[in-house]
Order: C-alpha cells, then sequence, then structure tokens
C-alpha cells in the first residue's frame, strides 16, 4: 500500500486539489438556473474537478525506467 501511495502521489494530490477545485467552482460560480450538467450539484463538481485534477497532476509524472 505505501509503495503504491508512493508512487501515485503526484495523481492523489491532483484529485484532492481538483475536487476542491471543482468544489469551490461550485459554491463560488457555479449555476444559477440548474440546468448545467456539471456545475448544478456539488457532487457532480467536485467528482468533475477530481478527474480533470488527477489527469493534470499525472502528466508531470516521470516514467519508469527499465534496467536490463
Amino acid at each position: 500500500m505505501k509503495k503504491y501511495v508512493k508512487e501515485n502521489l503526484l495523481t492523489i494530490v491532483g484529485v484532492l486539489v481538483g475536487a476542491l477545485a471543482g468544489f469551490l467552482y461550485w459554491k463560488f460560480i457555479g449555476c444559477s438556473s440548474g440546468s448545467c450538467a456539471i456545475t448544478s450539484k456539488p457532487i457532480n463538481s467536485s467528482l468533475y474537478g477530481a478527474m480533470m485534477g488527477g489527469l493534470l497532476f499525472s502528466m508531470f509524472k516521470k516514467p519508469k525506467s527499465e534496467s536490463a
């Protein structure tokens, strides 16, 4: 478990930051009419932010080098 967390720490941080950013987006900007698919509910906005944050932060992960 510790090895998995250590190897994927950047992605995990990205998911957490993205979820927080998605929630804050819903809280302060959001969708006043309720017809917006992503920003109408806090769970949708948080999950979308978590996904985007994880993808964004995982781009900066260094690839493993294979030693023969």
